[in-house]
């Protein structure tokens, strides 16, 4: 990638490793079959989990979720290039990089539920997690102000020398919202150790890509903040992470920014309360397929290394679908955070008026249960 990607930018440019005519056996570059099968198995966890959570909605035991099916390669792809300390700024679907690195899955679970073990106490909305011992920051649902905070935490990065990358994520509708191009500019004349992902799904909600740019192509818009940027085929999960290796080693080089487009494609719905039928045909069918689908992709790759079989297929789906099961299923039979949970990390020190607030409220606590009939008592 290097420098020279700030230059002029080609559209037709699209950074893959793995290729329609590739019938070479050759593991990725640097790239163990350990990796390899360890990229594969985190993309069918994130799919596996899709599928359980989206059940549940469905089912009524759970109020709302997102999912990312089709967007795996792009959560596994950026993940396996970060280093422990690494600081993560995601957007609603990057909850695949929490679980990639090694986040118990009942802190998503617990999540889902707003259960008293969430680490949000039931505060935040579904899919809005966060994880502080890996530096997971919480997404915040107003497009775009999570980029700004990426790059300032960049910027003391910078200051301290420790060495750290920020990473951030933003979707294409997310390109055209102002905070994106105040983060551009203070990237591109600052230089922080920050890498944007723009994963381009092809939909801001309902509106497509071309409808909601004149930009020939995201990337593109790097250019004219003087950030390096490449455009990278977002289903192959090893160009991926071979853009991101980069992009985070000329980062801790003290080279400054870089903005990747990841070209994906959102499968499923914009969250458990949209009906894509209403904005697009049958697209997503040509989407996943053997040629286009991150886990089919990597699987046949991997047949072609000889490190595939069904036995090790049906072993990994099978110990992903009992992993996330008896999660939620835990998660599920937990109480809800208690009432005087709302009052607690507040303030540093709590306060003599809402001291008294919460002594009033837990001393007529009684009165507020549920009824029977599921009524709040007048």
């Amino acid at each position: 990638m290097g420098s020279k990607s700030a230059g002029s930018v080609n559209p037709e440019a699209l950074l893959r490793v793995m290729t329609d005519n590739d019938k070479t056996i050759q593991l990725p570059n640097g790239l163990s079959v350990e990796d390899v099968k360890r990229m594969y198995e985190g993309m069918i966890l994130i799919r596996a989990y899709d599928e359980r959570q989206k059940n549940l909605q469905r089912s009524g035991r759970i109020g709302f979720c997102v999912t990312s099916t089709g967007e795996e390669a792009a959560q596994v792809g950026t993940a396996h290039a970060l280093e422990a300390n690494d600081w993560v700024y995601p957007y609603y679907r990057q909850y695949g990089v929490l679980l990639y690195r090694n986040v118990p899955m009942e802190v998503l679970s617990d999540h889902l539920y707003g259960n008293e073990e969430d680490l949000a106490k039931g505060r935040q909305m579904p899919a809005h997690y966060t994880h502080k011992d890996t530096h997971f920051v919480s997404f915040s649902s107003v497009i775009g102000t999570h980029l700004t905070h990426a790059v300032g935490t960049a910027m003391a990065a910078k200051y301290r020398k420790d060495g750290n990358v920020t990473v951030t994520y933003i979707g294409d509708g997310g390109t055209s919202s102002n905070d994106f191009h105040s983060s551009l500019t203070f990237a591109g004349v600052f230089k922080p150790p920050v890498v944007m992902f723009i994963v381009n799904n092809q939909y801001a909600i309902s509106l497509p890509v071309s409808k909601q740019c004149g930009a020939e192509t995201l990337h593109a818009k790097g250019q004219g903040y003087g950030v390096p940027s490449v455009r990278v085929d977002g289903n192959d999960v090893f160009a991926v992470y071979q853009a991101s290796k980069e992009a985070f080693a000329r980062a801790r080089a003290g080279e400054g920014p870089t903005l990747i487009e990841l070209l994906t494609y959102r499968a499923g719905p914009h969250s458990s309360s949209d009906d894509p039928t209403r904005y697009r045909g049958n697209e997503g069918d040509q989407w996943m397929t053997e040629a286009r689908d991150p886990i089919l992709r990597a699987k046949q790759y991997m047949q072609t290394l000889g490190i595939w079989s069904e036995a090790y297929e049906a072993q990994v789906w099978e110990a992903a679908r009992t992993r996330i099961n008896l999660s939620t299923t835990e998660a599920e039979k937990r109480p809800e955070p208690s009432w005087a949970s709302m009052f607690e990390d507040v303030y540093a020190e709590m306060p003599a008026s809402l001291a008294r607030q919460r002594d009033e409220l837990l001393a007529n606590e009684s009165s507020f249960e549920r009824q029977d009939e599921g009524e709040f008592p007048l």
